[in-house]
């Protein structure tokens, strides 16, 4: 019998806030432990939490983003548990009335496009964290009440490549949007994990088992990878798979059982006495929609779409947003936007990493790429040859005629000029010459690239070739 898993991920990402959700206390990474913190993130008796407004604006804001409906009354509750890192022994979260529900996420997966429903995106805290040493343990609380997003899938994923695929996705959004930086190394993405395996064709689901607190997409891959065959193994032997909270270790790759669960829901869940519902108004909404910008995805199949670009060079323009935008305000007025597409990303790119400069700190304007892209169109320079101007346009400033003008760069097409260098070529290199006539066409090349040496690159390329031919076959 054929098993199939069934997958779905709650992925918790820390908002980009400046300060705390229920307090003033600074929301920054990095600072010595427990000096971001106050007697309201501290849990002290006679405290109470005022709810930060940006962080209610970021998370309607992933709804919309994510394709959710933003609700009209949502409210926070009281998750009761003990555990070191939570000072007040319950975390503020939503429960049955959360910010935002139903929505879902377009990502390209095995040549085409998937689809991952969102059950909800809610609003919740971020607890401290522990510190293990030798002899003893501590806990900082500079990470307690940071505003933390819980987003909920379906279980509508697959595999392990699907999931890996999803959260990238997921990812790559909420930076777009400007909801949280992401940083997986500072611990602003964290994710569980819930996959069970059932017989390919049946609709109930099998036990639920969630890995907890993944810190990395590709740890997420790699733990489906192990916890899948593991259960399919335990199903296929007769065995019984019980809901349970695993582990994963990293180090030796495999899935370690934590706890078994014998109900799904035990955190003695109760509305939070301290804070009021949250009922946005259709003005408040109406500027979060202000906040919407074009997703990765569609930013994609737009470029490749309405400038023809082929899939790597779109991608590119996704990944480096400003790139892309300045690539973009010259392909609206270009001719040839896979030429401009060309010198901003293997031209322009490379130098201003080179320089270490900023796209604001170019000295040129961005006509001055189209400017110099005609002289090639034309025939009045040689590709080789705008590689020089180029270089001398982003150091100076000047435009490409004035620099080709200047430096006498101007490409030959005389033929008589071009005949007298394609002898010279071929009185050099007799051996070439004499492979193109023996069959060998590659040598051809090797003597139109003498040519271009003699006319210091100065030479039409392709007149120089169909030269080289006539004589070499005449």
């Amino acid at each position: 019998m054929d098993y199939e898993a069934v997958i779905g991920l709650e992925t918790h990402v820390q908002l980009k806030t400046k300060s705390k959700m229920w307090c003033g206390c600074a929301n920054e990474f990095g600072a010595p432990p427990n000096t971001n913190v106050c007697p309201v993130c501290l849990g002290l008796p006679g405290v109470l939490p005022v709810a930060n407004e940006e962080a209610l604006r970021l998370t309607a804001l992933t709804g919309l983003l994510l394709n959710c409906t933003v609700t009209r009354y949502a409210k926070f509750d009281r998750k009761n548990y003990f555990y070191p890192d939570m000072p007040k022994n319950y975390q503020i979260t939503q429960y049955d009335k959360p910010s935002t529900i139903s929505g879902w996420v377009d990502f390209e997966f095995n040549g085409g496009l998937a689809r991952v429903r969102i059950t909800r995106a809610h609003l919740e805290e971020d607890v401290g964290k522990n510190f293990h040493f030798d002899r003893n343990s501590g806990v900082d609380f500079n990470r307690a009440g940071v505003p933390l997003m819980e987003i909920v899938s379906e279980p509508d994923l697959t595999s392990p490549d699907m999931a890996y695929e999803y959260l990238n996705a997921l990812k790559d959004i909420l930076v777009y949007g400007g909801v949280s930086a992401c940083d997986m190394e500072k611990g602003m993405v964290r994710c569980d994990v819930n996959v069970s395996v059932r017989p390919k064709g049946q609709t109930e689901l099998g036990a639920k088992i969630e890995i907890k607190n993944m810190n990395s997409f590709s740890g997420v891959r790699k733990a489906l990878e192990y916890e899948i065959p593991r259960q399919i193994e335990v199903v296929k032997k007769g065995g019984k798979l019980i809901q349970s909270t695993r582990r994963w270790d990293d180090t030796t790759g495999i899935t370690e059982e934590m706890r078994t669960k014998e109900h799904a829901h035990d955190y003695r869940y109760l509305p939070e006495p301290d804070l009021m519902p949250f009922q946005p108004t259709d003005t408040w909404l109406e500027e979060i929609r202000q906040r919407v910008v074009e997703l990765p995805l569609a930013r994609k199949q737009r470029f490749m779409r309405d400038y023809q670009l082929p899939m790597s060079d779109a991608q590119t323009f996704v990944w480096d947003v400003p790139l892309g935008t300045y690539f973009e305000g010259i392909a609206r007025q270009a001719k040839n936007p896979k030429a401009a597409a060309n010198w901003v990303i293997n031209n322009l790119r490379a130098k201003l990493a080179e320089a270490q400069v900023t796209l604001p700190d170019l000295k040129f304007k961005p006509a001055g790429i189209l400017e110099l892209i005609d002289l090639v169109d034309s025939g009045k320079i040689s590709t080789r040859i705008a590689q020089e101007v180029f270089a001398e346009m982003f150091t100076t400033g000047e435009a490409p005629a004035r620099i080709v003008e200047k430096k006498g760069l101007a490409q030959v097409s005389d033929t008589a000029a071009i005949e007298k260098l394609c002898d010279e070529a071929i009185a050099a290199s007799p051996g070439p010459a004499a492979d193109f006539k023996a069959g060998k066409t590659a040598a051809l090349n090797f003597l139109k690239g003498q040519v271009m040496k003699f006319s210091k690159g100065k030479a039409n390329p392709a007149l120089a070739g169909e030269i080289l031919e006539r004589k070499l076959k005449g």
